[in-house]
């Protein structure tokens, strides 16, 4: 049996994954085998940019985790896995799915986005919208487009007042 430090340690370590996993609005699970160690320091520099980070635990350690949350993710935990995190629901998401894209080495397996659970179909689909900035860019062209319409009709209005 485990002494009182070793079970102390992990249990330091399943709190913070606990507390990772509660503060995180996006988790996805992935398989990191077959990355060389400059191809993973890339991928964590590309989560950095978007605000996002991965770590890589034991898969006890986080199964027990994810039990004390009540998520069931014990089909994902086989093999070496990581979990990338981040406050944005779609950054990690764009980020790995990019990613893998050139390295096909690394592959997403399952995701928590908001507290739900979310297959690699679904994690497929979050890959593929724009991203926060890009979709507060097409509101804010939306906008411009509904303002310019209304300029130019009440130019227009103007002009015919004028001419009566």
């Amino acid at each position: 049996m485990a002494s009182e430090a070793i079970l102390a340690k992990k249990q330091l370590i399943i709190d913070e994954i606990k507390d990772r996993v509660q503060s995180a609005t996006t988790v996805v699970l992935f398989d990191y085998r077959g990355l060389t160690d400059s191809e993973a320091k890339e991928l964590r520099i590309k989560l950095k940019e978007s605000n996002s980070d991965y770590k890589v635990y034991k898969n006890t350690l986080m199964a027990r985790a994810f039990n004390d949350l009540d998520i069931d993710l014990s089909e994902a935990l086989s093999g070496p896995s990581a979990f990338a995190f981040g406050e944005d629901q779609v950054a990690p998401i764009k980020t790995l799915s990019d990613f893998a894209k050139n390295h096909p080495a690394l592959v997403l397996k399952v995701g928590i986005i908001d507290g739900e659970k979310a297959d690699q179909a679904k994690l497929a689909e979050y890959a593929t919208l724009p991203s926060r900035e890009g979709l507060l860019t097409m509101l804010a062209g939306g906008m411009m487009g509904i303002a310019r319409d209304l300029s130019i009709c009440l130019d227009l209005y103007s002009q015919q007042k004028e001419e009566n």
